[in-house]
């Protein structure tokens, strides 16, 4: 059946949906806004993790990683998945597809990005879609890595510091502000990528009879996003285009789980999902969502343990360790991310704002909830106002539901000898990048600011 459509799946890692076609005032990005155009842009899409590798084992497999032991970050590279989970890749190959994935221009020979929670031996048959038999379809993957800290400058298009539209969480400081554009400056390079995997499309005459997906593996690479439950760690952009099965330029308000994707992708190929597969065909008019569910764990050696409902109005939020701060150590943050030492450092000298302060208190509420339509960005806590009981009794009922109808995992005691491990390893990867670096692990808030600000050319 060599009418059979192929199936793109493009990923742009740590991505929120800061484009033009969402309305990201200063980002150019022609040619998402092109594919948007020729297709379906989803205003709300969400991943089952604000991090990659348990997001995207989710994906993969289009269902919850915390109903097959898939939750914590990076624990369990050696572990077999069970008989009752497969990848979408095999659901695809056993109906004769080819499987592919890479990272993308200039680098299609290479493999592309995997990062699961768990080990496959052929998770993919090759890594370009080149390699297949003449007239046989494709599933494929692009793994775009560029969106994943570092951030690189756009020579070609900077964005002026002083024009980013800042969430007010963060503190309005020249760091924030030049790590602000450089992160758009990233999606800037990232969206040229996609202008030559759309014009390869074209070239090959395989654009008619691709179904392009444009998505993340969970939000932004920020504060307070990525490894939170905010929507900035968990909000993705979802770009569909379907020639000639969608009508061009359409927008999409349902609520979608990044889950859905993979079982979505199966029925537009004409192949049955798994039957295990907890996600929905994002197509079928009479199986549709109106919350979804996301879950945060342990993410290297920083324990947690967080879970949210959200639908389009609320967002409830549940801490399990509330006597955790938000900013636990966290190597990555500490290494990549320049802000969170500027908040801290802020913090300590008072000159942060109310809802900036409240984010490196000592502890955190142990439920949160939030009317998106009047706070979008999620800083006034609601849970504990009478006037709001109804709607958090509601809350609390679809993520115990959830709990009951899917099961979670993370219920059950992670084996003490695999956090001791993480805890470890970051510890020690922490102490090495910053001898690499030529700095002390101890090194002040404000000398360690310094190098940020030479790091940014500040």
């Amino acid at each position: 059946m060599p009418d059979r459509p192929n199936i793109l799946w493009i990923y742009g890692e740590d991505m929120y949906p800061d484009l033009s076609c969402y309305g990201t005032p200063v980002v150019h990005t022609p040619h998402l806004d092109t594919l948007a155009s020729q297709g379906a842009l989803y205003k709300n899409a969400f991943v089952t993790a604000p991090v990659c590798s348990s997001s995207r084992s989710g994906i993969i497999t289009g269902m919850y990683q915390t109903s097959f032991g898939a939750h914590h970050h990076r624990s369990r590279r050696d572990w077999r998945l069970p008989d009752d989970v497969r990848l979408v890749t095999d659901c695809f190959r056993d109906a004769g597809y080819f499987t592919c994935n890479n990272p993308g221009p200039p680098n299609f020979g290479r493999p592309g990005k995997t990062d699961f929670n768990f080990l496959v031996d052929k998770p993919f048959d090759g890594v370009d879609w080149s390699e297949r038999e003449p007239g046989q379809p494709f599933y494929a993957q692009i793994n775009i890595p560029d969106t994943h800290r570092d951030f690189v400058n756009d020579p070609d298009r900077p964005v002026d510091p002083a024009e980013v539209e800042l969430p007010p969480y963060y503190p309005d400081h020249p760091i924030t502000r030049k790590d602000w554009a450089m992160w758009l400056e990233t999606v800037q390079v990232l969206d040229r990528k996609i202008g030559h995997i759309l014009k390869r499309l074209d070239d090959e005459g395989l654009a008619d009879n691709t179904i392009v997906f444009f998505l993340s593996d969970h939000g932004r690479a920020h504060c307070r996003c990525k490894q939170f439950l905010y929507d900035g760690g968990i909000r993705i952009p979802l770009i569909i285009r379907w020639p000639g099965g969608i009508e061009p330029g359409i927008v999409v308000d349902d609520m979608v789980s990044a889950i859905d994707l993979a079982p979505t992708s199966l029925k537009l190929a004409g192949i049955e999902p798994f039957e295990n597969m907890q996600g929905i065909d994002l197509f079928d008019d009479d199986s549709t969502r109106d919350h979804i569910i996301s879950c945060r764990d342990r993410c290297d050696g920083t324990d947690d343990r967080i879970r949210c409902v959200r639908n389009h109005r609320y967002k409830y939020i549940r801490n399990y360790y509330p006597e955790l701060p938000y900013m636990q150590f966290n190597s990555y943050k500490k290494l990549q991310y320049p802000v969170w030492t500027l908040i801290e450092h802020l913090g300590i000298k008072g000159e942060l704002t109310p809802v900036q302060q409240h984010f490196t208190t000592s502890r955190r509420p142990p439920e949160e909830l939030y009317d998106l339509e009047t706070d979008p960005h999620e800083v006034h806590n609601l849970a504990q106002a009478v006037q709001n009981q109804e709607v958090l009794v509601d809350m609390r009922g679809r993520l115990d539901g959830w709990m009951t109808e899917y099961g979670d995992l993370a219920e059950e005691t992670e084996d003490v000898e695999i956090a001791i491990h993480w805890d470890e390893d970051m510890a020690r990867g922490y102490r090495e990048r910053m001898a690499q670096r030529g700095l002390s692990p101890e090194i002040p808030h404000e000398d360690y600011l310094k190098w940020w600000e030479g790091q940014l050319g500040l």
